[in-house]
């Protein structure tokens, strides 16, 4: 008797088993279907990046291309990149394409973007747009625009000049006059040295090697020795025409010892990669703010690179220091 009814109990838990598995294999794909889903809910699905050149410049838009492939490494998702995005009619068709691939977060590497992006922002509420260095507001509640503070980065490289010059006299080849690291390398000169002159020509341009060149040769006949070329396209040429010559220069963006270590006294270096990773994985989080935002050596986003055999290591062992209480206090060493 005990046996038989020890075989039915065993039966009825078998049945109750077997109905309870499929109950909960379904919770179980409830739960993981709109966890998933609610986990997606507002965070990057895949990115784009528009250049106003190319990205291939080993300058300017060559730094934006990496800072998305960053991306692509840091968070694994798809990124796509449009050069050549040089007015609003382009930039609209752009980001339709970039909408008809899932993107929803757009970079616009450089200072016209800004512009672009107040307008198309709410025409494409689903996509934020980030501008980097733009100078206008961005205005819409999906934009984003976000400033390197390139006085201070300037200033920096200025003292590095103001100190090494032998003829004092040094020179900056800029792209425009608007150029905030033009002013701030005159001040980092002349808080070293007051008597050092300070040449400064600018192409109107971001590519135009041939003005540049010809700029530079005529600092050179007026005893320049020193040059800070702050132009995407030619900077690299500039740094060149120095090493020939056997004079120096400020690298700009990305550290150019590599074409010089003893002609490259130091390089002003934005790190772009760093940047728009960070930027990236705040908006994944859901943390990213619309508005206007700087960055700079304060956050690591700007900072000197590898120092030549020729700057004496007493000096830099100065300039860090300087640069170790602008991080604190935001201030400049002429700033009280």
């Amino acid at each position: 008797m005990k046996s038989i009814l020890t075989n039915i109990r065993k039966s009825i838990f078998r049945r109750k088993i077997i109905l309870i598995i499929p109950i909960i294999a379904c919770v179980l794909f409830l739960f993981l279907f709109f966890y998933d889903s609610s986990e997606k809910k507002g965070k990057i699905d895949k990115v784009g990046l528009f250049v106003a050149g190319t990205v291939s410049d080993q300058a300017w838009g060559t730094q934006g291309y990496k800072g998305l492939l960053n991306i692509h490494t840091k968070l694994g998702v798809d990124v796509f990149y449009k050069e050549s995005i040089d007015s609003y009619t382009v930039a609209e068709r752009a980001v339709k394409e970039f909408q008809g691939k899932g993107v929803n977060l757009i970079f616009g590497h450089g200072g016209d973007f800004v512009q672009y992006f107040n307008i198309l922002a709410n025409k494409y509420p689903s996509i934020h747009f980030v501008s980097l260095n733009g100078r206008e507001l961005a205005t819409q509640k999906n934009t984003s625009n976000i400033r390197m503070e390139n006085y201070p980065m300037g200033f920096f490289g200025g003292m590095v000049a103001g100190y090494m010059t032998r003829t004092n006299t040094v020179g900056v080849i800029g792209a425009y006059e608007w150029q905030e690291e033009a002013s701030g390398f005159e001040a980092g000169v002349h808080y070293i040295n007051k008597d050092v002159r300070v040449l400064e020509e600018f192409v109107n341009d971001w590519d135009d090697r041939e003005k540049a060149m010809g700029l530079l040769d005529n600092e050179i006949s007026q005893n320049v020795d020193i040059v800070y070329p702050i132009g995407d396209g030619f900077h690299v040429d500039i740094i060149e025409r120095m090493k020939e010559n056997g004079l120096y220069a400020i690298g700009y963006i990305s550290d150019q010892s590599t074409i010089g270590k003893y002609t490259v006294l130091t390089s002003t270096i934005q790190d772009i990669p760093k940047l728009y990773g960070q930027v990236a994985q705040a908006f994944d989080e859901g943390k990213l703010k619309s508005g206007n935002q700087l960055c700079g050596i304060r956050d690591n986003t700007i900072f000197l690179g590898e120092f030549s055999p020729n700057v004496d290591k007493e000096f830099v062992e100065i300039l860090q220091k300087e640069l170790n209480r602008y991080k604190k206090t935001g201030k400049l060493p002429n700033e009280n």
